[in-house]
């Protein structure tokens, strides 16, 4: 579909203005082009790093500190998202993608013009995007490049397609250019991509099977969000897969893709650590394999992939070593089957926490759950999707991850506090009837919501599909850690409003 043609024009012209206030470093053309509250965001396009410059007076002056970059041909991208007019963070704005380049690659960006609140005509920038796409290619850059298709000629006698597999997996007489440490989603994106461009990759992983990270969690254990915001690189999840994956399927994914995308990889392998070789520009580091031996190293890079989950939170929790029962930790549940008929304290009311005490309760058990600080709740659906909203628009999906990509942290936390307050009002029921039976809650800083929850802290918040509901109607018990004032070897004793414990 083509894009209307005004909104092409309008597009075509500030990128031409633009161009040629940056090759003049025109401070005052440049003004003219930006939004008093703009925003530009570079991903190592102009300025070889992650950068975010608020304001445009800042802007304007780091445009004109640019040297060597050269950036030239800005174009309207084609093939892509047409400019649109959209609302990002109630804010409407023409929204387009475009290219250029400069000496040191091929770039993309995503450009929004609106108007200032005292100028009904002009449209100037609000929010722009630089993201390098491509590094150009130079001579020996790309030491290995992956095969192309099959071979000009066949040899009957030479080592065949997976001899040589094996051979490049081994790495029996050299190094990798760049190790990946762990073999989760980050790690298993980050080699397949690398491997494009024909950059030697070894993965370490310390499981016995990639996948293992997803494979070994709890029975029940469902993804609570969509198919289409998890995708690998090169391979996207087939268009039959349910919208929320279990478990297995993902592990099995993982492998299935580690094994289609060629990627080297030494499972059971564990990274005892290393050191930098500034002199020579290069790692010393040292793995041990499964069977106890160690191998020193020298990549030039190393990628730690190791997730942000995968270590257990264990809090100290004073006189719980009193406890004659069974103590163990989210990470060591599998399934509720054995507790069936007994009483159960599961502490913690983030995701794990009611998805535990969800599936305790499914297989008879009689639970009750501890919070120990406020929690965010949202119903999965629609409320914890609303910030994936984007990707229903109509783009696709490499065009959504880079219109994600584009926001700026300052907008994206006013985008983010406007979902949760959305979220809020549909899920207003639920809330109260929370609310009703003690459940402290707590929607982030500034009511940004989960999304900022994660990226600030990792957790502190529940996607409900159904454990709140227990909740609510008394299925599952609640009780506050702080009215706990002890553990004994039969369980918890509770602090009543008489100073009187209750043992439970």
């Amino acid at each position: 579909m083509l894009a209307p043609a005004e909104n092409a024009v309008t597009i075509t012209t500030w990128l031409a203005d633009f161009e040629s206030a940056l090759a003049e470093s025109d401070e005052i053309l440049l003004g003219t082009l930006f939004h008093r509250d703009s925003h530009w965001r570079d991903v190592l396009a102009l300025t070889w790093s992650f950068k975010t410059i608020n304001g445009r007076d800042a802007i304007v002056n780091e445009f004109c500190k640019l040297d060597g970059v050269q950036p030239t041909s800005f174009r309207l991208a084609m093939n892509r998202a047409p400019p649109r007019y959209v609302s990002r963070a109630a804010v409407r704005s023409l929204e387009a993608i475009f290219t250029f380049e400069t000496v040191e690659g091929r770039c993309n960006g995503v450009l929004r013009l609106t108007r200032e609140a005292d100028d009904s005509s002009a449209t100037k920038a609000w929010t722009l995007l630089t993201a390098l796409d491509e590094i150009k290619e130079s001579e020996g850059q790309l030491e290995n490049p992956p095969p192309k298709g099959d071979p000009p000629s066949r040899s009957f006698r030479g080592p065949n397609w997976l001899d040589r597999r094996k051979t490049a997996a081994a790495y029996a007489e050299h190094d990798p250019a760049v190790l990946v440490v762990g073999g989760g989603q980050a790690g298993l994106s980050a080699a397949a991509c690398l491997r494009q461009l024909g950059v030697d990759t070894l993965i370490v992983d310390r499981e016995a099977r990639i996948g293992d990270n997803w494979r070994k969690r709890y029975h029940a254990l469902v993804l609570h969000n969509q198919t289409h915001v998890n995708h690998l690189p090169y391979l996207k999840f087939p268009a039959s897969w349910p919208t929320y994956l279990p478990k297995d399927k993902v592990a099995g994914w993982f492998e299935a893709y580690a094994e289609s995308m060629e990627l080297n990889l030494w499972t059971g392998t564990e990274f005892v650590g290393g050191t930098y070789d500034e002199e020579n520009g290069r790692w010393s580091v040292m793995v041990r394999r499964s069977d106890g031996s160690e191998r020193e190293m020298h990549p030039r890079h190393v990628v730690m992939a190791t997730g942000e989950s995968g270590i257990p939170n264990l809090p100290d929790i004073p006189t719980l070593h009193n406890f004659a029962g069974s103590v163990l930790h989210s990470s060591q549940y599998q399934t509720g089957e054995s507790w069936r008929g007994k009483n159960v304290l599961v502490i913690g009311t983030g995701t794990s926490g009611h998805d535990v005490a969800q599936d305790l309760h499914a297989n008879g058990a009689s639970v009750t759950l501890v919070q120990r600080s406020p929690t965010m709740v949202v119903n999965v659906e629609p409320g914890a999707q609303l910030p994936y909203e984007l990707y229903e628009e109509g783009p696709s999906l490499e065009d959504c991850d880079l219109i994600a990509t584009s926001m700026p942290f300052s907008v994206a936390k006013r985008s983010h506090t406007l979902m949760t307050r959305q979220a809020k009002r549909l899920d207003r029921h639920l809330l109260e009837g929370l609310e009703s039976r003690g459940f402290r809650l707590d929607f982030g800083e500034d009511e940004t919501g989960w999304q900022f929850k994660y990226l600030t802290r990792g957790g502190g918040y529940y996607f409900n599909v159904g454990c709140s509901d227990l909740i609510v109607s008394g299925e599952v018990g609640l009780i506050q850690f702080s009215d706990i004032a002890n553990f004994v070897a039969e369980g918890a004793c509770m602090r009543l409003a008489d100073s009187v414990l209750r043992r439970i």
